[in-house]
């Protein structure tokens, strides 16, 4: 019997089977994390800011510290606690090869909550990242680990939930595990877009095409374009039986009945997620809030795994009519078609490549009198006509650096560097931080100093100057000035008037005190380091901006 079975293991190799069964994921090892029904705020692989969502967005009924349970046996391997990202988050690697990440916890369970305490108040820091031993803290499939809540990155109470490859870290998408949700409703199409792709899909962009909505049958009108190639892209949702709008699951692009283009979301890893901005209408998602998904590939977008297939482009040798055909499909097979065609009108029409063209694929350095950018190789998904300008700026000691537009995404970092527009001396060189507005937001960073230039790091495009900071940062407290205390947290403002508060340190009665950070606020729990009844309580803070500079502030209060 082993002999046959080691045969038919042999066969199983040779007859090239095996990938098959490594997408076969086990069914039904996995439990629900959550002692109440899954109901999903979001899926796997739908468009967030420059990265898919890389896991599920379970439901809490808008409560926190609901008890998260171990989806399966096997132990805590890691723990994180941040600000931003997960909040606090733990991973419970498994016997079968993977690991399960539950995010926006608001309390482990109280060995690991005791653990991570003391390692936080030995480091005297608050995030963390810890990795532990099998025999730290093994659990059992349905243990409580954590309490759910709101941290880090979230906008509302949830439980994020993952399922990752423990050799790979690629993150898997859970609804291929055979958890029980039921969906019987199938991908809602809301919009068709074509693209003149003899350039660049971003220049001069998309081209709307009204859709018709019959059942889960699309139909649009002939599509008449000025182009001989073209690519195509959908605006749609998948519907949970609950309503929420979820990403597409798979798409299929067909002319003349031949598949020419195909995307499953069934793995992403954290390196690649940020092939996002190559899979959607970037200038649409900033600009209108628009998922708008490409059924081509990009010539800068490398993420193998998500498209299969040929590339998508549609080329029209002339001006005969094509029948398209797009295929939408959720986890559980509810299908959407929608139906139209499409026809090459020629014209003499078309985007000039100039000076300043730069395309995926090519590292370039642009200049202007004051400042320059160094683009890798991988900085572009596809061709831009790159334009780069300074204007004057009276609150900014350097013009103001245009860097093309808000509307064209870059995937990996790029240098920049201004030069000041007047002489400065060592203390204000001290003081100076580079900023970065791209529409929606701000990024400050510190920069360093390459010759007579202020240097940094970005990876978005937007307006740039350099700012004077002569501020301090500070924090404000929710109490009056040696106030007794009579709720069970302590709460301070933090406050910059240019970037951020980076480090914050507390002290009570000459010992480091740990508070958490929840967004711009810093936040202590009553515990055994300051109980009731304790008299009189002296806190220092030290804060420092991104510039630099440095805050102390003292605070009195009982308890």
């Amino acid at each position: 019997m082993k002999t046959i079975s080691r045969l038919l293991l042999i066969i199983y190799f040779v007859s090239g089977n095996l990938m098959l069964a490594q997408n076969s994921y086990p069914q039904n090892y996995f439990r629900n994390p959550l002692n109440i029904p899954i109901q999903l705020a979001a899926n796997f692989g739908a468009v967030r800011p420059n990265h898919f969502h890389m896991g599920l967005d379970i439901r809490t009924n808008s409560q926190e510290n609901l008890p998260v349970v171990a989806a399966a046996e096997g132990y805590v391997s890691r723990i994180k606690v941040e600000r931003y990202g997960f909040g606090n988050a733990v991973y419970i690697t498994h016997p079968n090869g993977y690991t399960t990440v539950y995010a926006h916890l608001n309390k482990y369970f109280d060995q690991l909550d005791a653990f991570v305490k003391e390692m936080q108040y030995k480091d005297e820091k608050w995030e963390q990242d810890i990795t532990f031993s099998p025999r730290q803290f093994p659990v059992a499939k349905g243990q409580m680990i954590a309490l759910s809540g709101n941290t880090g990155g979230s906008a509302g109470p949830h439980l994020h939930f993952e399922i990752r490859d423990t050799k790979t870290e690629e993150c898997l998408n859970p609804l291929l595990f055979g958890f029980n949700i039921p969906d019987n409703v199938a991908p809602i199409v809301s919009g068709l877009y074509w693209y003149d792709r003899r350039f660049s899909s971003y220049e001069p962009g998309a081209n709307d095409v009204s859709v018709k909505k019959s059942g889960n049958t699309y139909t649009a009108n002939i599509i008449y374009v000025n182009s001989p190639v073209v690519s195509l892209a959908i605006k749609a949702v998948d519907k949970a039986n609950k309503g929420f709008n979820l990403g597409i699951y798979e798409a299929q692009l067909l002319m003349d009945n031949k598949l020419i283009y195909s995307f499953t979301i069934d793995k992403v890893s954290y390196d690649d997620t940020r092939y996002i901005n190559g899979c959607i209408d970037y200038a649409k998602f900033i600009r209108d809030k628009m998922s708008i998904q490409h059924l081509s590939v990009l010539p800068g977008m490398k993420l193998s795994d998500y498209s299969s297939g040929s590339n998508g482009i549609i080329n029209l040798p002339d001006d005969t009519i094509h029948n398209i055909e797009i295929v939408l499909k959720d986890t559980n097979g509810n299908t959407s078609r929608l139906t139209t065609q499409i026809q090459w009108i020629k014209t003499s029409e078309g985007i000039v490549e100039g000076a300043q063209t730069i395309h995926p694929n090519e590292a370039r350095t642009i200049k202007t009198e004051n400042a320059e950018i160094n683009l890798s190789k991988n900085a572009l998904y596809d061709a831009i006509n790159f334009k780069m300008s300074e204007r004057s700026d009276s609150d900014a000691v350097s013009n103001a650096v245009i860097l093309h537009n808000l509307y064209v995404p870059i995937h990996d970092h790029y240098a920049l560097k201004i030069k000041p527009n007047r002489k400065l001396n060592d203390e204000e060189k001290n003081r100076l931080v580079i900023e970065l507005n791209y529409g929606s937001d701000k990024e400050f960073i510190k920069g360093k100093w390459n010759g007579s230039y202020l240097e940094g790091q970005f990876k978005r495009l937007g307006v740039a100057r350099i700012l004077l900071d002569n501020s301090v940062p500070s924090v404000s407290p929710n109490w009056k000035e040696g106030a007794l205390i009579a709720g069970s947290s302590l709460i301070l403002r933090g406050k910059t008037d240019i970037g951020d508060v980076e480090s914050f340190r507390a002290e009570l009665d000459g010992k480091w005190l740990r508070f958490a950070r929840i967004k711009d606020n810093f936040v202590y729990l009553f515990d055994e380091k300051c109980p009731k009844g304790s008299g009189v309580h002296t806190l220092k803070v030290t804060t420092t901006n991104t510039a630099g500079n440095m805050n102390t502030q003292t605070f009195t209060f009982q308890r």
